[in-house]
């Protein structure tokens, strides 16, 4: 039987690092609760989830008149009370590819508007912030500012908070625990607390006639949660902007076309205008919902943590795994060359979708990693250009067997570090009137253990054909003639 050192490989089931992130910190929970306490999670569940409840009715209609003292919306959707919360509403039939709305830039929060604000000037311009920490001081300076606010309307109807797990108590990133999302979380939380640390010293209290009300984590990761939910994804980045009406336009999973449904064009004399145009995909009977397609790629747990919702399509299902060469491996070197060489590196991530193969280089990396013993003179420089190539096929029976060890007791420890079973999830899914974010727990869970249940059926197959395999030696003998397609020695004779 192969055996590997344990040490000379690194395998880790997570997510990919959030793209601003450093490495994802461990998490500090309670013990799991007892039943009562397990109770009083879901009832702050609901309670919490009660804050993302549309605004009363008079801050709806201070809204509109915004909206139409800008001529934004002209008669075809309207901002109204949807069960997500607040959605656009059409005033009218509405065909498909109709333009819904126009929203000039001046309405926009964006990196323009914060150079024109006391905070651009106090910053030089805020060109030395982060994009979305610039327009989050703006958000809260603005919020602050009350109904002296240019964007007070808009600012009033925006939710206290969402169902992203950002925002999720102790109690409730309890029914996560085990997950890659509760680790994503956590980072996303730590990256934040560390901007806003920095911000505070540098520009919060540096400027108090700016800033004078007490600016808390919590409100910074309130500005973060909100940028993070409402900016269209084209928008992120140094073209981030928060665009008021259009960012109320919700989410469908009927809604697959992989067109984008806005785009950024000029208006007026010369096109100097700079506007926001929002088209339905969709024909839209008036009276109906306005709906969009936020991400087709997203998955259940990138949804839950930027949106605060899931899919129950199994293609958002998917699971991360992140491989690593080791340093205390004796073929470091080599190996790390090797995966340069041919477009990965020292780590290496590998997205598996519920119901699809594995990635096509993941059992290839995996190859390199196993990798030693009397397999490791494929590792030497003579066979640097063609090495990739064996590798993309089996080499040997105990690299094999090694890669479906790694891989199985891999998932064994993950599975092993949920507190329910997929069967028992399944069965409280089944409960009526579930809090939406017990429900958003349950969802991830089951989808995560499904995807890991499935790559340790992958190699548990694959560990049973291994007899029937055909390894490098074998297809160098072929090549070389001396072996016959059905595995016959052949014999040269004088």
């Amino acid at each position: 039987m192969a055996t590997l050192q344990a040490q000379h490989h690194h395998l880790l089931l997570r997510h990919r690092p959030f793209s601003l992130l450093r490495p994802s910190p461990h998490l500090r929970l309670p013990t799991r609760p007892s039943r009562p306490h397990r109770l009083l999670a879901i009832a702050r569940a609901v309670s919490a989830a009660a804050s993302t409840a549309p605004p009363e009715a008079a801050a709806l209609e201070d809204f509109r008149r915004w909206l139409s003292s800008h001529s934004v919306g002209e008669g075809k959707a309207l901002p109204a009370a949807v069960p997500e919360g607040l959605g656009l509403v059409a005033a009218r039939d509405l065909p498909r590819g109709e333009v819904v709305a126009e929203v000039p830039k001046k309405l926009w929060m964006d990196a323009d508007a914060v150079a024109a604000s006391d905070i651009g000037r106090a910053c030089g311009g805020g060109g030395g912030l982060r994009p979305w920490v610039a327009v989050a001081l703006l958000l809260l300076r603005e919020v602050a500012h009350g109904a002296d606010s240019p964007w007070a309307p808009y600012l009033a109807i925006l939710p206290r908070q969402t169902d992203s797990t950002i925002f999720w108590s102790e109690e409730e990133l309890l029914e996560i625990q085990g997950t890659q999302l509760l680790s994503t979380t956590m980072g996303v939380k730590e990256y934040v607390q560390s901007e806003f640390e920095s911000v505070e010293s540098e520009i919060i209290n540096a400027n108090k006639d700016l800033f004078p009300a007490t600016i808390t984590f919590d409100d910074f990761l309130w500005a973060f949660g909100i940028l993070r939910s409402r900016v269209f994804p084209e928008l992120r980045g140094d073209k981030l902007a928060l665009v008021p009406f259009a960012d109320l336009v919700n989410h469908s999973p009927d809604i697959t076309s992989e067109g984008s449904s806005w785009e950024i064009k000029g208006k007026g004399l010369f096109g100097r205008e700079v506007m926001f145009s929002l088209r339905t995909p969709v024909d839209v009977k008036s009276g109906e919902q306005i709906y969009i397609q936020y991400d087709l790629d997203k998955s259940n747990a990138e949804l839950a943590l930027d949106y605060g919702f899931i899919e129950s399509n199994p293609s958002r299902d998917s699971y991360t795994v992140t491989l690593e060469i080791s340093e205390s491996d004796p073929f470091y070197g080599d190996k790390l060359d090797i995966a340069e060489l041919n477009g990965l590196g020292e780590t290496a991530y590998f997205d598996i979708v519920a119901d699809e193969p594995l990635p096509s280089q993941m059992l290839t990396y995996l190859r390199l990693l196993c990798i030693g013993g009397t397999d490791a003179f494929l590792l030497e420089a003579l066979f640097r250009n063609s090495v990739w190539g064996h590798l993309e096929m089996p080499v040997s029976p105990d690299n094999e067997e090694s890669i479906c060890q790694v891989m199985r007791d891999a998932c064994k420890s993950a599975l092993g570090a949920y507190h329910t079973t997929i069967q028992e999830d399944e069965e409280l899914m089944e409960t009526e009137n579930l809090p939406s974010r017990l429900k958003i727990a349950i969802g991830v869970r089951i989808g995560e253990k499904k995807v890991l249940q499935q790559i340790d059926d992958i190699f548990k197959q694959r560990e049973e054909e291994l007899d029937g395999i055909e390894y490098y030696q074998e297809r160098r003998l072929k090549d070389l003639g001396l072996v016959g397609d059905n595995g016959e020695i052949i014999f040269w004779e004088t």
